[in-house]
């Protein structure tokens, strides 16, 4: 399942919330992709603007991964700020989703509470 959220602002202002945000909330930023900009370098354009921002819960992490290495393949978690039609999204897959890819119910809460903080920085950076 995927987290939508459309906002009015403009993408480079979104790309910047989100991080200040995941700041605010506790997470770190890992990294900035500018997938669009990559893609271009390559001889490979898209038409629209397209920049994923990785972010971690130092905290989460280390309790996730100190029993589970191999949930370490759906790290971190990624925000996706593109540009469609005019109009600018940021999006994210649902950490309780993912977590049902590892049958993994003992970090059921822990996937909860991140799922909201994610949420609300999304929302909270589309203001």
């Amino acid at each position: 399942m995927l987290i939508n959220v459309e906002t009015q602002k403009d993408f480079e202002k979104v790309v910047q919330d989100v991080q200040e945000k995941s700041k605010e909330k506790g997470f770190g930023v890992m990294s900035v992709h500018e997938v669009h900009k990559i893609l271009e370098s390559k001889g490979m354009p898209i038409n629209y603007k397209c920049t994923i921002i990785e972010i971690c819960q130092p905290k989460a992490a280390s309790t996730v991964l100190s029993k589970r290495a191999d949930i370490s393949t759906a790290m971190p978690c990624r925000i996706s700020v593109y540009e469609q039609n005019g109009k600018v999204f940021l999006s994210t897959m649902a950490p309780t989703e993912l977590l049902n890819l590892y049958k993994a119910d003992e970090f059921k809460e822990l996937a909860q509470e991140i799922e909201i903080t994610i949420k609300s920085i999304m929302e909270e950076a589309a203001k």
